[in-house]
């Protein structure tokens, strides 16, 4: 199919694009709502681990102090690493398994749904970590910019796709288990 050509009225219309859409496989995206809900069921998982991690390891105790000593209250970058590995070695312990199996989170599992590729197939696990969780988890943990990623990956659900930022980086997205 090709476009009309500019006119006379609109000297700067350029011709249209046929824009490749994400494949129709017969799965439903799923619902908006029930993947936050997803998201909050494995951080709270996640939760339930870290804080007692953190609390044996030290990381409260370093986060006070380097807010008493100002320096904009961040800590050093040796520890903010070092719990950003522990925090996604944590991630990868809990949810290593049942991404592998079905490609769900146990959120996600309890709420009937998945993650597939763009044609409707199960990704690998190292795909789905290596390209979907540990950028997303990188960025988040850089100061300030890590907020403003997290904020703009998660609106990122309101686009016609419903793809977040880090579903396109993985080229994966989230639909209903049938």
């Amino acid at each position: 199919m090709q476009a009309p050509p500019p006119t006379p009225q609109d000297p700067y219309r350029t011709r249209d694009a046929e824009v490749a859409s994400t494949p129709v496989t017969g799965l439903d995206p799923a619902i908006r709502a029930l993947r936050l809900v997803a998201v909050l069921i494995d951080g709270c998982i996640a939760l339930v681990l870290m804080v007692p991690l953190m609390f044996m390891g030290g990381y409260w105790e370093a986060a006070f102090e380097a807010g008493r000593s100002g320096g904009f209250g961040l800590m050093p970058l040796g520890t903010t690493l070092l719990w950003a590995a522990v925090g996604f070695l944590v991630f990868v312990l809990i949810q290593g398994y049942p991404l592998q199996m079905t490609g769900q989170t146990w959120g996600k599992k309890l709420l009937s749904l998945k993650i597939v590729d763009l044609q409707g197939n199960k990704p690998s696990l190292a795909d789905l970590l290596l390209k979907r969780y540990l950028p997303t988890h990188a960025i988040a943990n850089l100061p300030c910019l890590g907020l403003i990623y997290v904020l703009v990956d998660s609106l990122m659900i309101f686009r016609a796709d419903q793809r977040c930022v880090h579903d396109l980086i993985a080229g994966t997205r989230v639909v209903k288990t049938s």
